[in-house]
């Protein structure tokens, strides 16, 4: 055990999960590798959890917090802040959502915690709908509609959480029925269940689950869930922490491959914007945005160095088409890891989108998680040079692949190559 670790083990919560049996302690990055503190280099797919979303040092962003906090980091909200309302303004921009306003948080956890608060106000209900196997942070509100297990050390909540079939497409009572026809049983059991419950305050989903493996459900269902909430009032929260700024490649937000009805009630965000930053947020209707009526202010949220931070970042995202980069490096690798999970018994199934990929693994011959692979999969590829993670939910696990946007074809390849070296010493 190094001294770092030992130290880490003393002062720090036995809860704090950290990965590989001999803990890595990153040091510096550039582009889409790190460096650990024995100058080992590493291709870096994960991206501290989808959070380093553009690359890591990445120029335009680096000057940017540089030259801000040359001038001043720190003034809170309750002072005009410039950064922060441009950056909402661009935010409102592309949101998708008529009238958006934007509440800036410095985590994701934060954002689901404050459209919680939104949507239970507006509605005068604290009864929330969410998926199973959902993830939404570890706060106690949204550790109370988290829907995982493994992530939900309590069942004490301040709300009443009814969870909803639909975000597994491959797994559950409905798994062997045809996309259609999945949509259709989802939406009659949520027909079903709002029959013995008062009107909740909001359905909150993952367009693609994070924590649970990404995993998500066919295209459409959230719309066809729409309907069916807008009969009865009920707001949609789209959670888009970890599948926001165009990672899905096809679309910007995940919601828009459920776009059919129109648009959330509300958007959660986080992770990638800040490029490493700590910058969370908001976006809602006015109208919803607006029903408090007490004081709220946030004391780190919307800083004027995250904020200069996420102007440079999106910026960036956008004038170089990151997302299209996704859909492109990602359809290739998706393409590659498909065709070496046909030569693996223990691969069940390659999924995603864009560069959210998730590469579920079981015990061959048997549909049950073969969690001690995974780990050991995470620890051969990182012996060969790539970071990659791991998640799932009820009896699943899964390795995650989330590199920066800005990955390149050769870059692709060469991860691939280590994954399937890794897959291979481990069957």
């Amino acid at each position: 055990m190094s001294d770092l670790h030992a130290r880490h083990r003393k002062v720090l919560p036995d809860w704090l999960a950290l990965y590989y049996e001999d803990p890595l302690e990153i040091t510096h990055g550039e582009g889409r590798h790190v460096w650990d503190a024995e100058g080992n280099k590493y291709l870096d797919f994960f991206g501290g959890i989808l959070t380093t979303m553009t690359a890591h040092a990445l120029p335009e962003v680096t000057k940017a917090v540089s030259e801000q906090a040359g001038r001043i980091n720190h003034s809170s909200t309750l002072y005009l802040n410039r950064p922060m309302v441009d950056l909402a303004e661009r935010i409102a921009h592309v949101s998708g959502i008529p009238d958006a306003r934007v509440f800036f948080t410095t985590s994701g956890t934060e954002a689901n915690d404050t459209a919680l608060l939104l949507a239970t106000t507006h509605r005068r209900s604290n009864t929330v709908l969410a998926m199973r196997n959902s993830y939404h942070g570890r706060s106690f509100s949204a550790v109370g509609i988290t829907g995982n297990r493994g992530w939900s050390p309590t069942s004490l909540s301040p709300l009443q959480t009814l969870y909803v079939h639909g975000g597994v497409r491959g797994r559950g009572p409905f798994a062997a029925l045809g996309d259609a026809e999945f949509i259709e049983a989802c939406v009659e059991d949520l027909k079903d269940l709002l029959g013995h419950t008062r009107a909740p305050a909001a359905l909150i989903a993952e367009p693609i689950q994070g924590v649970g493996g990404f995993t998500s459900p066919p295209d459409g269902l959230y719309a066809a869930f729409r309907e069916v909430l807008n009969a009865h009032g009920i707001l949609w929260i789209a959670d888009e922490v970890q599948t926001g700024w165009g990672r899905t490649g096809e679309h910007f937000w995940g919601w828009q491959a459920h776009g059919r009805s129109g648009p959330p009630d509300i958007v959660t965000f986080a992770k990638g914007i800040g490029n490493g930053m700590s910058i969370g947020g908001v976006i809602a209707r006015s109208e919803i945005m607006n029903c408090l009526d007490a004081n709220s202010i946030s004391t780190f949220g919307g800083t004027q160095v995250t904020m200069a931070a996420g102007l440079a970042n999106l910026s960036y995202l956008l004038e170089h088409d990151l997302q299209g980069n996704a859909r492109r490096v990602g359809g290739l690798l998706i393409e590659r890891l498909r065709a070496v999970a046909a030569q693996d018994p223990g691969v069940r199934e390659v999924r995603g989108r864009g560069l959210m990929i998730g590469v579920e693994l079981t015990r061959p011959g048997t549909d049950q998680a073969d969690p001690d692979r995974a780990a050991a999969v995470l620890e051969a590829a990182r012996a060969d040079g790539l970071l990659i993670g791991k998640g799932g939910g009820h009896d699943t696990s899964a390795l995650r692949i989330a590199p920066p946007l800005s990955l390149t074809v050769a870059e692709a390849e060469e991860g691939a190559a280590i994954l399937e070296g890794a897959l291979r010493s481990t069957q």
